[in-house]
């Protein structure tokens, strides 16, 4: 054992040197070798997050752009594009604009309701509305800068109108179609709440058009100006108010009818899942919103010259065709949702489009041109405040009893016809702004 431990120390001592003088050049040759020895697994992990992020990225693309069928009209957009620097005539870059931008909005509300699923239903809502509602909002801006302050007027109540009889409409009558057998219902208090909103935006609309075409202002041209203004900063203030409400006061209020049922049952255990992720969902949200910004200019541009190569009246270009194309998020959501038993959902985006539209973008815009130095009002002549009216009170009793039937879809659509042939046959009184 002594002789064996002696070998041991005797070896050990004989390798020190040899050990001692190779330390430095073992150190430096790992000090250089060390990032070569490493690289290949940091390599390799880098490869495969480059390699997921493209697969990720590819099938997003895939997801958004090409899935979809109604994205064969995306072409229509550069077309447009094309066709305003090459031929200039206004009819064909009008409607190729309005084919180019449909898709572009139902791909906003697709997007929108992805980034719902990691926002919860309340805000997801909330987001669905705003966003759905960010065409009309980019059109009216443009037009509001270019003057054109009718087609704001009439291109926002037409987006009020197409959401409470013809998207409402469509999705009670689709909902009736597939759950004949049962009476669907939706939560009657937040209905009310709405209608009573909309109420107050037709009150905030009406005012100044009676002292206008009664000819009892204070300052003739002006008082209805100012009203205007004073009645936005009141309007904003009441929809602030009811989005506190909302969120964070009652928000109890505002759950469904059928959430315990629901929960009870069978299908609600299989819960969709979002197809892109959260920050994929925002950068769509973001290029989506550019390049409808981006069409919105030419769309705009095309107008006048699309209504007089047409001999379509303008009033029905801005009230009926615009919002068609603005809504076409909305209309295809709120159908969706209907079909699946999800009224109030569909609710949420067609009346709470409206309410935001009456209550938030119209005072918006008074207040964004009050700015800009433009004289928008709430003054929308007495035909279309009319018009407003008449289809608040219809929709607000098709409302109160808290249920839906295809009846009541039909009666809605049929109203929305009469609506559009109403402004086929108007004659608009003032051509430029009023």
């Amino acid at each position: 054992m002594g002789s064996a431990g002696e070998k041991l120390e005797l070896e050990s001592d004989e390798e020190i040197p040899f050990s001692s003088s190779q330390a430095t050049n073992k150190m430096d040759s790992l000090h250089y070798e060390a990032p070569h020895i490493a690289s290949p697994r940091s390599y390799r992990s880098s490869k495969v997050l480059r390699k997921m992020y493209q697969i990720s990225l590819f099938r997003s693309i895939y997801v958004v752009i090409i899935k979809a069928k109604i994205n064969v009209l995306l072409p229509f957009g550069p077309l447009a594009i094309l066709l305003h620097y090459v031929t200039g005539k206004h009819a064909w870059v009008f409607l190729f604009s309005l084919l180019g931008i449909t898709p572009l909005a139902e791909r906003l509300g697709y997007a929108t309701e992805q980034l719902a699923f990691y926002t919860g239903p309340t805000v997801g809502g909330l987001l669905n509305a705003t966003f759905g509602n960010a065409t009309e909002m980019i059109i009216s801006l443009y037009a509001l800068n270019n003057g054109m302050m009718r087609v704001v007027k009439q291109s926002l109540l037409g987006s009020i109108l197409s959401n409470m009889l013809l998207v409402l409409g469509c999705a009670f009558f689709s909902g009736g179609i597939i759950h004949h057998q049962k009476v669907q219902v939706f939560n009657k208090a937040t209905a009310i709440v709405n209608s009573g909103l909309l109420l107050m935006a037709v009150m905030g609309l009406l005012f100044p058009a009676v002292l206008h075409f009664t000819h009892t202002e204070v300052h003739f041209g002006k008082s209805q100006l100012a009203l205007s203004r004073f009645s936005s900063c009141i309007m904003l203030i009441a929809y602030a108010s009811y989005l506190f409400f909302q969120l964070k006061s009652q928000p109890n209020l505002y759950g469904s009818v059928v959430e315990d049922i629901e929960n009870n049952s069978e299908n609600s255990e299989e819960e969709e899942a979002p197809e892109i992720t959260q920050w994929e969902a925002i950068g769509w949200l973001a290029v989506l919103t550019i390049w409808i910004s981006v069409l919105s200019g030419y769309l705009v541009d095309a107008i006048e010259g699309a209504s007089d190569s047409l001999n379509m009246p303008m009033s029905f270009i801005s009230v009926i065709l615009l919002p068609i194309v603005g809504n076409a998020a909305e209309h295809a959501s709120a159908i969706m949702f209907a079909m699946k038993d999800k009224l109030d959902i569909t609710l949420g985006v067609a009346i709470g489009s409206s309410t935001q539209i009456s209550m938030f973008v119209i005072p918006f815009c008074v207040v964004v041109g009050w700015f800009m130095g433009k004289p928008m009002d709430l003054n929308f002549q007495l035909f279309e405040t009319a018009t407003l009216f008449i289809t608040v009170l219809v929709v607000a009793f098709m409302l109160q009893e808290g249920t839906s039937n295809y009846f009541k879809g039909l009666m809605l659509i049929l109203c929305y016809l009469i609506v559009a042939a109403s402004f086929f046959v108007h004659v608009d009184p003032s051509k430029d702004g009023d």
